[in-house]
């Protein structure tokens, strides 16, 4: 049995343009996933952006890692807990959290997440 072969995405911080996935200013792309080879376990992976505007108020149906790369989020949750988040940050969301992000700015993060692609 031959080693699968990895695969590699050139420049993608600055490339890669996720779409729209809520309100006027939340954009999430996965990039890759693993679910075509472990449908079991799926991880997919990708960018997430958030411009100045609207919170994103989201509930996690999966566990997921996410490390800022640019600008900086606001990221708190129903515990209370309140973070600044700026580049190299990292953050993990176990299933069940509620999260809100909102930014005075911009946002980039990349995750990692333990779902289907194209789920989120």
């Amino acid at each position: 049995m031959s080693s699968p072969a990895m695969t590699y995405f050139g420049a993608a911080q600055t490339t890669f343009k996720p779409p729209l996935i809520a309100n006027e200013n939340a954009y999430l792309g996965d990039i890759a996933s693993s679910d075509q080879i472990d449908a079991e376990k799926p991880i997919s992976s990708g960018f997430y952006r958030l411009e100045k505007g609207t919170p994103l108020v989201y509930t996690y149906t999966y566990h997921e890692m996410k490390i800022i790369v640019d600008g900086e989020f606001d990221i708190s949750d129903e515990t209370g807990q309140k973070v600044h988040a700026v580049k190299g940050d990292c953050f993990y969301f176990p299933a069940g959290s509620k999260i809100t992000f909102t930014t005075e700015s911009f946002g980039l993060a990349f995750y990692c997440g333990q779902r289907k692609k194209d789920s989120a």
